[in-house]
């Protein structure tokens, strides 16, 4: 086997990425995003790509925040780990997977192969999501009327509540937070994303009982790539009541009243009761996604 030449892109030879087979069907969840050349990097053997990867960042970043495309060619699942470990940047990796993938045999052979390329670069399994798109046309969920949503303006509210949520969750990368920096790590970061999203502060909105208390938190946001359910939780003495529904369909329609044609969400596959929300609120899943960790 001839020796393995691994190099970034630019602009002039940028087309070379889409010339490997894409057996996870990755150009569907990713047709429309914009990649910076110089943040794809191939692996070429005798001149011909075997290995590709792009890795993605805001418009504002001067570094990407996530490895958000990669695959191989058949047998190359070194050439894969190679291209992995030898960038630049240590940063998380989404692998973006089909629905229901471990049912076809050729696409679970093809999926396990880049966990295990993965692996091999340094990277750890985090968490499997499911990850949603909502559109007009799966229509607008009820909305039960049970609790009063407002704006709040004061951060310290919020970043109050997600410690609080946090202090009994199921979502692995909060979990990840508590237990490198504690409940105020997990909270932080929460309100460093929304900061980073472009969407208004003005958008973050608290949930309340009848009774005045505050139940929650509904967070509609854009990320850079377009509308999203940024964050939804119930302080853990309101659970048992489906209050998450009420707040994901009061997030839904705050975005479509916007002139959001579609909405992205996400859950932890683990999260059974999010993910029955979601249902619940006609969001149909539109692919599965692994997120690992670099070591």
């Amino acid at each position: 086997m001839t020796d393995l030449v691994i190099r970034a892109l630019d602009e002039s030879d940028v087309h070379v990425f889409d010339t490997l087979p894409d057996p996870l069907r990755a150009a569907e969840a990713f047709g429309n995003d914009t990649y910076r050349p110089e943040w794809k990097r191939v692996a070429l053997r005798d001149g011909r790509v075997v290995a590709r990867a792009a890795w993605w960042g805001g418009p504002d970043d001067a570094e990407p925040v996530t490895v958000e495309w990669f695959d191989f060619a058949d047998g190359e699942e070194e050439a894969g780990a190679e291209l992995l470990r030898t960038a630049s940047w240590r940063v998380g990796l989404n692998l973006v997977l089909p629905t229901g993938w471990r049912e076809d045999p050729a696409t679970r052979a093809a999926a396990e192969a880049r966990y295990a390329a993965a692996r091999a670069a340094g990277y750890t399994l985090l968490v499997e999501r499911f990850v949603y798109r909502w559109t007009p046309e799966c229509g607008l969920p009820d909305r039960p009327g049970r609790l009063r949503f407002a704006p709040e303006p004061d951060d310290a509210v919020f970043f109050d509540a997600l410690r609080r949520i946090h202090s009994d969750t199921l979502d692995a990368h909060a979990r990840k937070a508590i237990e490198e920096g504690g409940p105020d790590r997990a909270a932080q970061e929460e309100l460093d994303f929304f900061r980073w999203c472009p969407s208004p502060r003005e958008w973050w909105q608290t949930a309340y009982t009848p009774d005045g208390e505050l139940a929650g938190i509904h967070i509609p946001a854009h990320n850079p790539v377009g509308p999203c359910i940024g964050f939804i939780g119930v302080l853990p003495q309101h659970r048992g009541h489906g209050y998450a529904y009420d707040l994901l369909a009061e997030c839904t329609h705050y975005l479509a009243e916007r002139g959001a044609r579609f909405i992205a969400a996400a859950t932890d596959q683990a999260n059974f009761p999010m993910a029955a929300h979601f249902t619940r609120a006609g969001y149909p899943v539109a692919r599965e996604r692994a997120n690992f960790e670099a070591r």
